[in-house]
């Protein structure tokens, strides 16, 4: 009973968050904190990301890139993944707490929703960003919608 109500608090949490960090540029960008009693080296957050033509044109693909927000932790890295049918990249912010986000990645698969992963390397509460953007072919930023289904 208490595990489903602290992944319910995680999760609404995590959506505020993400409201809160949308940025006036029409930017997409996401925060939280994974793991914070630093125990679950495993932990995962798991959404859904749904590119839509909103009157800019059909989305080409899918951008994304991750913050680690945290004060730096030597082999202790947030790790970001896209997926989308057969495709799939991932990226690594890889400087812990440097306040620089990792490099840039994206996966061309068009309208439709795309699988977005965040995990870390090791036990330890990892605070971080989601920079993730649907463009069209043409570069136009486009519609962009997000759910979180997971994190634990």
């Amino acid at each position: 009973m208490r595990y489903k109500f602290f992944r319910k608090v995680a999760a609404i949490v995590f959506r505020i968050a993400m409201l809160g960090y949308v940025n006036v540029s029409v930017a997409d960008d996401a925060g939280a904190t994974m793991d914070p009693n630093g125990t679950v080296a495993t932990f995962t957050g798991y959404a859904l990301v749904t590119c839509f033509d909103d009157g800019n044109g059909p989305a080409d693909n899918l951008t994304a890139s991750v913050k680690d927000t945290s004060l730096p932790h030597e082999n202790l890295l947030v790790n970001l993944q896209i997926i989308k049918g057969n495709r799939a990249i991932s990226t690594t912010d890889p400087v812990s707490g440097d306040g620089s986000f990792s490099p840039e990645v994206r996966v061309h698969g068009g309208n439709g929703v795309y699988l977005l992963l965040v995990n870390k390397t090791s036990a330890g509460a990892r605070s971080f960003l989601v920079s993730y953007h649907c463009i069209t072919e043409s570069g136009a930023h486009t519609g962009t919608d997000i759910v979180v289904q997971q994190f634990e």
